[in-house]
Order: structure tokens, then C-alpha cells, then sequence
């Protein structure tokens, strides 16, 4: 029998009686200490997405990353507070049992879930005229941290700075990017990739610090329709930052699809320290 992708391996879900599920952390999207955001966030979203009682397809999806999430076993609680006629908004706890043996909250999502209806529709951000993804240079990441391997990157401007010296570059990032092995793109995946990008402030600074985010938002754009169209396919990414200060930065990001129609944004603002 094949093994299940990485991603659909971390998102596999035990229910348990009261409606809550109990899920691992996955190996293969480890990060400097426990796994990587974007597959934490991912994760929220699938326990609501997998609840009997949603209501429509994500809206919006936001995270915050109360505490470090320790590799093992997760608790995740998603309870509906409320579900109006076309909209259902969610509240969800990532709780771990700690030394102590007591369970804490290590982070909390909010998830907003809508019953599309077709209407008048345009996207007011273009994507960007950039060379196709074939023809973009494959990123090395067999030396990287584990969850870098879970995706081929095509980079295409604003790369990590190749002499790390304290001068000052440009925050914006290009990509493309898709998850690795090959997966068909849903909204857990597509989750997981809006958080894809380096700190902002190392490529700002020309210098590692460390760093991490503290709050992550997605805004969906696009339907189950649209992401089943873009299968297995590069994504465009670009990130870019406002402001730095007092050590917090923001971050902004756009994905597209390969026929340049927006399929999510996200927003987030991130720790960092010398």
C-alpha cells in the first residue's frame, strides 16, 4: 500500500465522542522547534472543515500561535459559535498535555466558513508578469530544515541574501512553489502555503535572527471549483513587509493560481529579536 502524502499523513484525524479529534505531528514538517506553522495552521483548518456540522467552504482562517506546539499528540477542540444563513464562524484550540500532565492551549484558530453564490467578480490585484515556473531555478533544500523539503521552489526575485552582512535589501519575495512529492491543492494545502515565506527580516537585514510568527490570517478568494482546476501545479507567491519595529514586522502575501487568478491572501505579524 502507498504511503500517504506528508500533508494528508498530519492531517488525519481521530474523532473522539464529544466532536473534538486527537491528530499527530508529522516528521516531515519539523521545524527549528516542533512543526511548521503552516502545517499547524493547515491542521486547524481541516478540524473544522471535517466537522459534520460546517457549513460551506473557508472564508477565513486565523491563528494565533499562543505557545510553542511540542512534536506528538494534538487535541483539537472546533466548536461553532455561531452559523447565520450563509456564513458559520468557529472557534478552535490546539491543546497539548504538558510535564505537569495537564493539557494546555498551545494555539487558537478562528475560521470563517461561507456558502458561495455566483455574482459579480474580479480580482483588483494582478499577478505579477513573471517567467513560468519551468523556467524559474529549482531551490536546493536537501540540506534544510525538514519541512523546506516538503515543497519545490522556483525562485524568482528577492532570493535569502547570499552574503549575510547587515546591509539593507528589499522585502518583496517571488516563487513558485508547490508541495513535494505532488498534491492535488485543497484549502488545507493552500493554508500551508501562504506561510511558505522566509522571515522578512532577514532578507531586510542581510542577518538570521530568530524569529516567528505570532499571528497568521488567510483570506480565501477561491472555491473547491478553482483549486480542483489548479491540481498539482506551481503556485506564484509574493511576500512583502511594511514596517519593521520594536521587534514586530508584518508580512503581506498573494498566491495565484498558473492562469494569474488570486486564490488567497494572507497577512501576519511576526516576532523577532537580535
Amino acid at each position: 500500500m502507498p504511503q500517504p502524502h506528508p500533508l494528508d499523513a498530519m492531517l488525519q484525524l481521530q474523532p473522539q465522542p464529544d466532536g473534538s479529534f486527537v491528530a499527530h505531528t508529522h516528521a516531515g514538517y519539523a521545524n527549528m522547534v516542533g512543526p511548521y506553522g503552516g502545517a499547524t495552521a493547515a491542521l486547524l483548518l481541516h478540524s473544522v472543515l471535517q466537522h459534520p456540522d460546517c457549513l460551506g467552504q473557508p472564508l477565513s482562517l486565523t491563528v494565533n500561535f499562543a505557545g510553542p506546539v511540542q512534536d506528538g499528540a494534538m487535541h483539537l477542540v472546533p466548536r461553532a459559535v455561531r452559523t447565520n444563513r450563509s456564513t458559520q464562524h468557529w472557534v478552535v484550540e490546539l491543546r497539548q498535555t504538558n510535564a505537569s500532565g495537564q493539557e494546555e492551549i498551545t494555539t487558537t484558530a478562528t475560521v470563517v466558513t461561507a456558502v458561495r453564490r455566483a455574482t459579480f467578480s474580479a480580482d483588483a490585484v494582478a499577478a505579477p508578469t513573471v517567467p513560468a515556473a519551468a523556467d524559474c531555478p529549482s531551490v536546493d533544500v536537501r540540506r534544510a530544515m525538514t519541512w523546506l523539503q516538503r515543497y519545490d521552489w522556483r525562485a524568482i526575485s528577492g532570493n535569502l541574501p547570499s552574503v549575510w552582512d547587515d546591509s539593507l535589501h528589499p522585502t518583496q519575495s517571488q516563487l513558485w512553489v508547490r508541495d513535494e512529492p505532488p498534491r492535488p491543492l485543497d484549502f488545507a494545502s493552500l493554508a500551508a502555503l501562504c506561510d511558505v515565506f522566509f522571515p522578512r527580516v532577514w532578507l531586510r537585514r542581510a542577518r538570521i535572527v530568530p524569529a516567528g510568527t505570532v499571528s497568521f490570517t488567510v483570506y480565501f478568494h477561491a472555491d473547491s471549483a478553482q483549486l480542483a482546476a489548479q491540481g498539482s501545479a506551481h503556485v506564484l507567491g509574493q511576500a512583502d513587509a511594511q514596517a519593521l519595529r520594536n521587534g514586530f514586522f508584518d508580512q503581506t502575501a498573494q498566491i495565484w493560481d498558473t492562469q494569474g487568478q488570486l486564490l488567497a491572501t494572507s497577512h501576519q505579524i511576526v516576532y523577532y529579536k537580535e
